[in-house]
């Protein structure tokens, strides 16, 4: 079986996928191979260049770089969950590491081929997503490699079913650079997204969701109406601000509750009901995420507006004191104050 890493890079910017490589920071302490496989020597630049750094980020900084630099080898497989649509990707090392000084961040790089990307969380059991939902920037997938690498390999697995590989034993000098398991904001938010998708997504058939995103926009301060289950013509709530529904703009919302990639043409049956001069404005809810055109016609019409599960969840949180009963009950949730320490790298 493969050596699996999970990657964590939230500049998007960088588009490792269409790209084809992954990336770290911590662009200020200079080529890695030049500073060799020393984890002493690295901790020293480290704390040179980072003085105000605390001793525990510095262990886990250098065991983040050493990694990527001296312990991936080309053939390895990458996990990347892409925070923006709640997406995992998945790649094969295929290049060793290089230091490019030319590129703006993260300069630290290897070149990956992409096997299969877009895939849902939800296409995995939950304790693999809290896996791979590390706080670390680059770490080593151990209780659950065997089940991304069936998938990887294209043999079926039902989620939950894989057999999970125990944790070993680590030692106190490791403990720094194991920080995923530590319960922080992060992975509490990740969890408490990956709760509302799958409720939703469990518990509601097809009218229920649109009753529930009439519900949101009510508490977002809308007037709603749900139409008809059939007939409606690509739409399936309409939404409004004034009390009768007569003064523009008019809200057009079609809503899918799928966790599959949603494609242009499904958003093009809602633009195509759309009277134009901007009095009617078109909404496509899913719970999943988007096609890079549906992405592109998104971007392009000014009438159009859509919303991937991880944007449905924030829009849930920012609005849920304001719910009904009825969907309290069925996503009960509440504030809490959790552990947000900095982020390890710029």
């Amino acid at each position: 079986m493969s050596v699996i890493w999970g990657l964590h890079n939230d500049h998007q910017e960088l588009d490792l996928i269409a790209n084809e490589f992954i990336s770290v920071g911590w662009d200020d302490i200079g080529d890695l191979a030049a500073l060799g496989d020393d984890k002493e020597a690295l901790k020293h630049k480290l704390t040179v260049m980072r003085p105000q750094a605390k001793p525990g980020a510095i262990r886990v900084w250098a065991g983040v770089l050493l990694r990527f630099a001296f312990e991936m080898k080309p053939g390895d497989l990458v996990v990347y969950p892409f925070k923006a649509d709640s997406t995992l990707n998945f790649g094969e090392v295929v290049g060793d590491y290089f230091y490019d000084p030319t590129v703006p961040v993260h300069c630290n790089r290897r070149k990956v081929r992409w096997l299969r990307t877009g895939i849902p969380r939800a296409e995995f059991s939950k304790s693999a997503r809290y896996e791979v939902g590390s706080a670390v920037t680059l770490f080593r997938v151990k209780n659950h490699a065997e089940e991304f690498q069936r998938f990887v390999d294209g043999v079926d697995s039902p989620v939950g079913n894989s057999p999970a590989i125990p944790l070993a034993a680590v030692a106190v000098e490791e403990a720094a650079e194991n920080a995923e398991d530590e319960p922080n904001a992060e992975r509490i938010e990740t969890y408490t997204r990956d709760f509302v998708i799958e409720t939703l997504l469990r518990e509601l058939e097809g009218p229920q969701f649109e009753h529930f995103v009439a519900q949101l926009l009510e508490a977002m301060g809308y007037r709603t109406r749900v139409t008809q289950v059939s007939g409606d013509g690509g739409v399936d709530v309409i939404a409004h601000r004034d009390p009768l529904g007569l003064e523009p703009p008019i809200i057009k919302v079609q809503c899918k509750r799928t966790v599959a990639s949603i494609g242009a043409p499904a958003v093009q049956s809602l633009t195509g009901t759309l009277a134009p001069g901007g009095d009617e404005l078109g909404l496509f809810v899913t719970l999943g995420s988007y096609s890079k055109d549906a992405v592109h016609l998104g971007r392009t019409r000014q009438d159009l507006r859509l919303v991937n599960g991880t944007e449905l969840v924030e829009l849930i949180v920012d609005n849920y004191e304001r719910f009904g009963p009825e969907w309290k009950r069925l996503l009960p949730l509440r504030c809490v104050y959790v552990v947000d320490r900095e982020p390890e790298a710029d």
